[in-house]
């Protein structure tokens, strides 16, 4: 009987891999049709990119990365409640791929720092502090925290992921985005020779980084440093007007916590 049983589970087991695969077959055919030879043939705003996604689930609506690219488009444009709908399907049918993405477009476009730190603490307890657009997960909690003025609990995550980053692949692999926030989580408490250390080292990694000069700048004048933090201004003022800015990739599309707009 118990060998019966066994055989029903294999056999159910082994047609039910099979369906899958076929239907894995199926959606990347479909994937293959309305997204690489239909919506990226046009412009990433256009009507006919969201009309051949359009086409591609009403054949198949459960294939989550066509609801991540019909959302894509929306949040580049600010249009974060229509966007978010299609996101929201994408997570629905993927989470594991399109939940951190979800988070992080809550935490650098739509701006809604609670329900970004709820995502990613789920992707945290999920799938570990992995990475996601070349920060980890942890990076953009604190980056959360810092917009919602919970400084300590920022210093505390940044502190945290650089001594990992560290401890794993030396001081020159951390990156000068989280270097640059640490300090300005140091900045907010009024730690200003710490948070000068941060910027000091963002600064070797980037030398001409100019929101950094901008907070080291703050920073000396709150030391009585007057003629060091006008010449710090003006270097950064120039390195701003030729382009030298946070140098993440969707910083063209919104502007990251803290980055200066210099007048």
């Amino acid at each position: 009987m118990k060998g019966a049983v066994f055989f029903s589970f294999f056999v159910f087991s082994f047609f039910s891999s099979q369906e899958k695969d076929a239907r894995k077959i199926v959606q990347q055919e479909i994937i293959k049709e309305h997204l690489e030879n239909g919506a990226w043939k046009h412009m990433l705003f256009s009507k006919e990119w969201q009309d051949n996604i359009d086409a591609g689930l009403k054949k198949d609506s459960t294939i989550a990365y066509l609801w991540q690219q019909k959302a894509m488009p929306l949040f580049k444009q600010r249009k974060y409640e229509l966007g978010m709908l299609f996101m929201d399907k994408a997570v629905y049918y993927d989470d594991e791929a399109y939940l951190p993405y979800r988070a992080f477009i809550l935490c650098i476009f739509v701006k809604n720092y609670s329900k970004a730190i709820d995502d990613f603490k789920e992707c945290v307890r999920k799938y570990g502090n992995q990475y996601e657009m070349d920060h980890t997960y942890n990076f953009y909690i604190a980056l959360c925290y810092l917009q919602l003025n919970q400084f300590d609990k920022a210093e505390k995550l940044l502190s945290d992921d650089i001594k990992t980053m560290v401890n794993k692949n030396g001081e020159d692999w951390v990156n000068p985005v989280t270097l640059f926030y640490y300090g300005i989580a140091k900045y907010e408490q009024q730690k200003w020779k710490e948070a000068i250390v941060e910027f000091d080292k963002t600064l070797k990694l980037y030398p001409r980084f100019s929101d950094a000069k901008f907070y080291k700048a703050i920073c000396l004048k709150h030391l009585n440093d007057n003629i060091k933090a006008n010449i710090l201004l003006a270097e950064g003022k120039k390195d701003a007007e030729e382009g030298y800015t946070i140098s993440e990739s969707n910083a063209i599309y919104e502007k990251y916590p803290y980055q200066v707009i210099w007048r």
